[in-house]
């Protein structure tokens, strides 16, 4: 019952140790095999807790702040390993960041808590970002920037929109289409 707990919480665990490899300026293997652990553990503490009947809201909630502390220390390693990247990708990356900081002020205004909807477009830009920093740190290769930044947009958006129609805050809704028919069973219980 407590192993999607432990999974988040190692999340948290290993996002700090990925900046503290990074603050000399170099990252190693052990970078990219923490980097993938943290990224595992945050596909299983979903599936596992939707198996044990577990996935309460305050666990939901936690998995987004571990995701968050997670990618902010990649940002801050990117900057430290790769500044050259942040800047040749500072327009796009700028505006991925203000998509993100309206659906936060959003849901926030609205609902007094940051959104927790673990979308599809969610996961597939979680995919795009294990491709991005994978090739960023293991190869050099930063083309798969593009593919991040575009899922970041496209996900930020729909939440953003179902942030706007949910009568009332609510997490793992899995799509735009999932949120008009739980915001339609609302107002046909009203």
């Amino acid at each position: 019952m407590n192993i999607p707990w432990i999974l988040v919480s190692l999340r948290f665990a290993i996002a700090p140790m990925l900046l503290l490899d990074a603050l000399d300026g170099e990252t190693g293997m052990g970078f990219l095999v923490g980097y993938v652990i943290a990224v595992l553990s945050d596909i299983f503490d979903g599936i596992i807790a939707r198996r044990l009947q577990v996935s309460t809201a305050a666990l939901r909630q936690a998995d987004s702040w571990a995701d968050i502390s997670l990618y902010l220390c990649i940002a801050v390693s990117t900057w430290l390993v790769h500044p050259g990247v942040i800047i040749a990708f500072q327009i796009p990356l700028l505006i991925a960041i203000a998509f993100q900081l309206v659906l936060f002020a959003i849901s926030l205004l609205k609902f007094g808590k940051l959104p927790s909807f673990h979308t599809y477009t969610a996961k597939a830009w979680g995919i795009t970002l294990v491709v991005a920093v994978v090739g960023l740190f293991g190869y050099g290769w930063t083309a798969g920037l593009w593919g991040a930044i575009g899922l970041c947009l496209l996900n930020s958006t729909e939440e953003i929109i179902m942030t706007l129609i949910l009568p009332h805050w609510t997490h793992d809704v899995l799509s735009l289409g999932h949120a008009l028919q739980l915001r339609n069973h609302s107002s046909e219980a009203s």
